[in-house]
């Protein structure tokens, strides 16, 4: 019987920490008010789009759902390991009176730590009809973190 590969997830270990307390505050935000009116948004507390990442063959892929953006009001970077998806999801028409407002509005930020070795060359972006597909070639392979066995300052007696 064939065995059959055992896929390592390169981000087993690794906590998006930030993106998933952006994704806490605006669900805790959203109960507490009841207003249309969206409040301006910055860095600091930007909401994260819902994130898929997943394997095909060696490459990894991370998808983002982000209707209603533009695709000039959409960033995608790289920088010391950390691929950075970020921008702005602006009201349809000013005009409009809403009496409910559920979509999350203003500046939006994603980061995900990508396995080491992974260079700018190795990474292409998609953007179709609210759909981010971003493939990183070779990544699906890359090992996991290492664990470090911990030491103890104390004598075995």
């Amino acid at each position: 019987m064939p065995t059959k590969k055992k896929w390592n997830n390169p981000f087993r270990g690794v906590i998006d920490m930030m993106s998933e307390m952006n994704r806490i505050s605006d669900t805790m935000s959203n109960l507490e008010s009841n207003s249309g009116t969206a409040t301006p948004r910055g860095h600091s507390d930007a909401w994260s789009p819902p994130t898929d990442i997943f394997a095909t063959g060696e490459d990894l892929y991370i998808r983002c759902d982000l209707p209603g953006v533009l695709p000039e009001n959409l960033e995608v970077a790289f920088s010391h390991g950390t691929l950075t998806i970020a921008g702005e999801r602006k009201r349809d028409d000013s005009e409009l009176i809403y009496y409910a407002s559920e979509r999350y509005l203003g500046n939006f930020r994603r980061e995900i730590t990508l396995p080491a070795g992974i260079d700018d060359d190795d990474i292409e972006a998609t953007f179709d009809e609210g759909l981010l597909t971003v493939r990183v070639s070779g990544a699906a392979d890359a090992d996991g973190p290492r664990t470090i066995q911990v030491q103890s300052r104390k004598k075995q007696r």
